[in-house]
């Protein structure tokens, strides 16, 4: 199976730095933590950051049912994740780029109605985020599941695109041998958990948290 190529989906520029294959968008969706889905809101464009999760070929997004966005029953949308890997200097400042992977997803989210899916696209959310906090933490009772909207989005139209590796100088610069030239790499890291202040001291950090990248597994 390859990622859809539709007009919406096939990339207009540098062709050459799309993935085909749907493991590159389920890996970087599993690696990311926040999504910007965008849509048109009284006829202009709105674009909002958000929590989501992943469950096969499905992203599920959610809020709470008092936002207007997530009052209809379907939601034509764009879904937008990225990951920054470096920043390319280059010799000349209009080379200057940088190593990342994106992904767009485009559809229609449908409101999710089933109990079941519900429940278990929730569950995707929380686990994408932290691993293990679904089976530690309080589960939703019936009032909090009434107050969230939960969305799904099918991820068979979606593109890929990415750039890694040393800057691309022309020639003339290269020869000049006026700046420095490379990568500075950028990662993600997690800090040593910080206990709430009314947590009583008697409980100890969870399994779930002890990694250094708790989202590790």
């Amino acid at each position: 199976m390859t990622l859809s190529p539709t007009t919406r989906s096939t990339l207009g520029r540098k062709p050459d730095r799309a993935a085909t294959d749907p493991a590159e968008l389920h890996a970087l969706l599993d690696e990311g933590l926040v999504c910007h889905v965008g849509f048109v809101r009284d006829g202009a464009p709105v674009v909002l950051p958000t929590a989501y999760g992943r469950a096969g070929d499905t992203l599920y997004l959610h809020g709470s049912t008092g936002a207007g966005w997530l009052r209809a029953d379907e939601l034509p949308c764009s879904v937008a994740v990225t990951q920054l890997d470096g920043i390319v200097h280059a010799r000349a400042v209009m080379n200057f780029s940088m190593n990342y992977r994106s992904a767009v997803v485009h559809g229609t989210a449908r409101r999710v109605t089933d109990p079941a899916e519900k429940w278990d696209g929730l569950r995707a959310i929380v686990e994408h985020l932290t691993p293990g906090a679904w089976d530690h933490a309080r589960q939703p009772d019936r009032r909090e599941l009434a107050a969230t909207a939960l969305f799904a989005l099918d991820l068979t139209e979606a593109s890929v695109k990415r750039r890694s590796g040393p800057p691309s100088d022309d020639a003339p610069d290269v020869e000049a041998d006026l700046a420095w030239c490379g990568v500075v790499p950028v990662r993600t890291v997690f800090d040593a958990p910080q206990p709430a202040p009314d947590l009583p001291e008697h409980h100890v950090l969870p399994a779930h948290l002890g990694a250094a990248d708790h989202r590790s597994g």
